[in-house]
Protein backbone atom coordinates (compact mmCIF):
# COMPACT_ATOMS: atom_id res chain seq x y z
CA UNK A 1 0.00 0.00 0.00
CA UNK A 2 3.09 2.36 0.66
CA UNK A 3 4.50 1.87 -2.70
CA UNK A 4 1.65 2.12 -4.44
CA UNK A 5 0.67 5.40 -2.24
CA UNK A 6 4.15 7.06 -2.71
CA UNK A 7 3.99 7.67 -6.72
CA UNK A 8 0.71 9.45 -6.53
CA UNK A 9 1.60 11.82 -3.42
CA UNK A 10 4.93 12.72 -5.87
CA UNK A 11 2.49 14.02 -8.53
CA UNK A 12 0.52 15.65 -6.20
CA UNK A 13 3.23 16.82 -4.89
CA UNK A 14 4.37 18.05 -8.77
CA UNK A 15 0.56 19.74 -9.39
CA UNK A 16 0.67 21.60 -6.25
CA UNK A 17 4.42 23.29 -7.22
CA UNK A 18 3.22 23.64 -10.72
CA UNK A 19 0.28 25.46 -9.93
CA UNK A 20 1.70 27.85 -7.56
CA UNK A 21 4.09 28.65 -9.86
CA UNK A 22 1.43 29.86 -12.03
CA UNK A 23 1.58 33.09 -10.02
CA UNK A 24 2.38 36.03 -11.83
CA UNK A 25 3.69 39.41 -9.78
CA UNK A 26 1.82 42.46 -11.02
CA UNK A 27 3.89 44.54 -8.61
CA UNK A 28 7.70 44.34 -8.56
CA UNK A 29 8.14 45.76 -5.73
CA UNK A 30 10.20 48.92 -6.45
CA UNK A 31 8.70 50.31 -9.72
CA UNK A 32 5.41 50.69 -11.56
CA UNK A 33 6.18 48.93 -14.60
CA UNK A 34 2.76 47.36 -15.80
CA UNK A 35 0.65 50.23 -14.33
CA UNK A 36 -0.26 53.33 -15.37
CA UNK A 37 -2.52 56.67 -14.00
CA UNK A 38 -5.63 57.53 -16.51
CA UNK A 39 -6.03 60.58 -14.25
CA UNK A 40 -4.23 64.27 -14.68
CA UNK A 41 -4.12 64.00 -10.40
CA UNK A 42 -2.75 61.79 -8.21
CA UNK A 43 0.49 61.02 -6.83
CA UNK A 44 2.07 57.17 -6.71
CA UNK A 45 4.98 56.69 -4.81
CA UNK A 46 7.40 52.94 -4.09
CA UNK A 47 7.43 52.91 -0.56
CA UNK A 48 9.40 49.99 1.12
CA UNK A 49 7.73 47.49 -1.25
CA UNK A 50 4.64 49.13 -1.00
CA UNK A 51 2.57 51.38 -3.86
CA UNK A 52 1.20 54.67 -2.03
CA UNK A 53 -1.23 56.47 -3.42
CA UNK A 54 -2.16 60.49 -2.22
CA UNK A 55 -4.39 62.66 -3.54
CA UNK A 56 -7.04 65.18 -2.85
CA UNK A 57 -9.41 63.85 -5.88
CA UNK A 58 -10.60 60.22 -6.48
CA UNK A 59 -8.39 58.06 -9.12
CA UNK A 60 -7.74 54.54 -9.76
CA UNK A 61 -4.46 53.34 -11.21
CA UNK A 62 -4.62 50.66 -13.48
CA UNK A 63 -2.39 47.79 -15.09
CA UNK A 64 -1.61 48.10 -18.70
CA UNK A 65 -2.49 44.42 -19.48
CA UNK A 66 -6.43 43.52 -19.86
CA UNK A 67 -7.46 40.24 -18.22
CA UNK A 68 -10.41 37.85 -19.04
CA UNK A 69 -10.57 34.94 -16.43
CA UNK A 70 -7.73 34.92 -14.17
CA UNK A 71 -7.48 34.55 -9.44
CA UNK A 72 -6.03 38.09 -8.06
CA UNK A 73 -4.38 38.46 -4.76
CA UNK A 74 -3.73 41.93 -3.32
CA UNK A 75 -2.90 43.27 0.16
CA UNK A 76 -4.54 46.73 0.97
CA UNK A 77 -3.97 49.09 4.09
CA UNK A 78 -6.73 51.50 4.60
CA UNK A 79 -5.24 55.15 6.41
CA UNK A 80 -7.51 55.77 9.38
CA UNK A 81 -10.34 58.00 9.71
CA UNK A 82 -13.00 57.79 6.61
CA UNK A 83 -11.48 56.08 3.86
CA UNK A 84 -12.98 53.66 1.28
CA UNK A 85 -11.17 51.83 -1.50
CA UNK A 86 -11.37 48.55 -3.66
CA UNK A 87 -9.90 46.72 -6.06
CA UNK A 88 -11.10 47.47 -10.03
CA UNK A 89 -11.41 43.87 -11.84
CA UNK A 90 -12.67 43.39 -15.51
CA UNK A 91 -12.99 47.08 -15.49
CA UNK A 92 -12.73 49.98 -18.59
CA UNK A 93 -10.63 53.25 -18.73
CA UNK A 94 -10.62 56.75 -20.50
CA UNK A 95 -9.66 60.04 -19.42
CA UNK A 96 -10.04 60.57 -15.49
CA UNK A 97 -12.68 57.93 -15.94
CA UNK A 98 -12.86 54.36 -14.67
CA UNK A 99 -15.53 52.00 -14.57
CA UNK A 100 -17.00 48.61 -14.21
CA UNK A 101 -16.74 45.83 -11.23
CA UNK A 102 -14.91 46.79 -8.05
CA UNK A 103 -14.25 44.42 -4.89
CA UNK A 104 -15.19 47.09 -2.16
CA UNK A 105 -12.73 47.97 0.69
CA UNK A 106 -15.34 49.23 3.29
CA UNK A 107 -13.74 51.24 5.66
CA UNK A 108 -16.93 52.23 7.70
CA UNK A 109 -17.06 50.15 11.00
CA UNK A 110 -20.55 49.69 11.05
CA UNK A 111 -21.49 48.96 7.47
CA UNK A 112 -19.05 46.11 7.12
CA UNK A 113 -20.02 46.11 3.10
CA UNK A 114 -15.78 44.59 2.49
CA UNK A 115 -15.78 42.10 0.05
CA UNK A 116 -19.41 43.05 -1.57
CA UNK A 117 -19.60 44.12 -5.65
CA UNK A 118 -19.89 47.58 -6.65
CA UNK A 119 -20.65 48.82 -10.09
CA UNK A 120 -18.62 51.59 -10.40
CA UNK A 121 -19.83 54.30 -12.59
CA UNK A 122 -22.58 52.04 -13.84
CA UNK A 123 -25.21 49.96 -11.78
CA UNK A 124 -23.63 50.65 -8.47
CA UNK A 125 -24.74 48.28 -5.13
CA UNK A 126 -27.05 45.90 -8.14
CA UNK A 127 -26.16 41.87 -6.61
CA UNK A 128 -23.80 41.45 -3.43
CA UNK A 129 -25.35 43.43 -1.69
CA UNK A 130 -28.53 45.09 -3.12
CA UNK A 131 -28.29 48.41 -1.41
CA UNK A 132 -31.42 49.75 0.42
CA UNK A 133 -32.85 45.57 0.36
CA UNK A 134 -32.67 44.78 4.03
CA UNK A 135 -32.45 40.87 3.40
CA UNK A 136 -30.05 41.12 1.06
CA UNK A 137 -27.60 43.61 3.11
CA UNK A 138 -28.72 41.19 6.07
CA UNK A 139 -27.50 38.12 4.24
CA UNK A 140 -23.77 40.02 2.61
CA UNK A 141 -22.96 41.23 6.81
CA UNK A 142 -23.98 37.47 7.74
CA UNK A 143 -21.52 36.31 5.04
CA UNK A 144 -18.49 38.77 5.66
CA UNK A 145 -19.32 38.85 9.18
CA UNK A 146 -15.73 40.24 10.86
CA UNK A 147 -13.47 39.47 8.38
CA UNK A 148 -12.10 42.72 7.40
CA UNK A 149 -9.77 44.02 9.49
CA UNK A 150 -10.10 48.20 10.13
CA UNK A 151 -6.48 49.07 11.07
CA UNK A 152 -4.57 46.71 9.84
CA UNK A 153 -3.30 44.77 6.60
CA UNK A 154 -6.36 42.34 4.48
CA UNK A 155 -5.84 40.22 1.61
CA UNK A 156 -8.26 39.96 -1.24
CA UNK A 157 -8.87 37.22 -3.62
CA UNK A 158 -11.08 37.66 -6.64
CA UNK A 159 -11.92 34.38 -9.06
CA UNK A 160 -13.33 35.34 -12.47
CA UNK A 161 -14.38 32.63 -14.26
CA UNK A 162 -16.94 33.03 -17.01
CA UNK A 163 -19.95 35.00 -15.65
CA UNK A 164 -18.79 33.42 -12.29
CA UNK A 165 -17.41 36.07 -9.69
CA UNK A 166 -15.61 35.25 -6.25
CA UNK A 167 -14.83 37.89 -4.04
CA UNK A 168 -12.80 36.34 -1.07
CA UNK A 169 -11.54 39.18 2.35
CA UNK A 170 -8.84 37.19 4.55
CA UNK A 171 -9.87 34.10 3.67
CA UNK A 172 -14.01 34.03 3.62
CA UNK A 173 -15.38 33.73 0.40
CA UNK A 174 -18.37 37.14 0.44
CA UNK A 175 -18.92 37.22 -2.52
CA UNK A 176 -20.13 34.57 -4.87
CA UNK A 177 -22.28 35.50 -8.07
CA UNK A 178 -23.34 35.42 -11.76
CA UNK A 179 -22.92 38.34 -14.25
CA UNK A 180 -21.72 38.68 -17.80
CA UNK A 181 -21.55 42.19 -18.26
CA UNK A 182 -17.83 42.34 -18.31
CA UNK A 183 -15.65 39.44 -20.02
CA UNK A 184 -12.53 41.20 -19.94
CA UNK A 185 -10.69 44.47 -18.75
CA UNK A 186 -7.71 45.76 -16.62
CA UNK A 187 -6.99 45.41 -12.84
CA UNK A 188 -7.25 48.80 -11.21
CA UNK A 189 -6.34 50.30 -7.27
CA UNK A 190 -8.00 53.05 -6.38
CA UNK A 191 -7.60 56.42 -3.83
CA UNK A 192 -10.84 57.61 -2.35
CA UNK A 193 -9.99 61.56 -2.63
CA UNK A 194 -9.76 62.35 1.11
CA UNK A 195 -6.90 65.24 1.06
CA UNK A 196 -3.55 64.30 3.02
CA UNK A 197 -4.60 60.14 3.21
CA UNK A 198 -2.44 57.17 2.28
CA UNK A 199 -3.42 54.37 0.95
CA UNK A 200 -1.15 51.69 0.80
CA UNK A 201 -1.14 48.45 -1.76
CA UNK A 202 1.19 45.55 -1.72
CA UNK A 203 1.65 41.64 -2.87
CA UNK A 204 -0.08 42.04 -6.36
CA UNK A 205 -0.12 39.13 -8.04
CA UNK A 206 -2.39 36.87 -10.66
CA UNK A 207 -3.08 33.38 -12.16
CA UNK A 208 -4.30 33.88 -15.72
CA UNK A 209 -6.67 30.63 -16.05
CA UNK A 210 -6.99 29.32 -19.66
Amino acid sequence: MKIRLLPALLALAVSITAFAEEWTPLFDGQTMTGWRNPYEWGKIEVVNGEIHLTGDKKFFVVTEKTYGDFIFEGDILLPEGQANSGFMFRAHVAKNKVHGYQAEVDGDPKRKWSGGLYDEGRRMWFISPIKGNKESEDAFRARAGDCFKRNDWNTYRIECRGSSLKIFVNGVLTTDVKDDMDASGVIAIQHHGEKGQTYKFRNLRIQELK
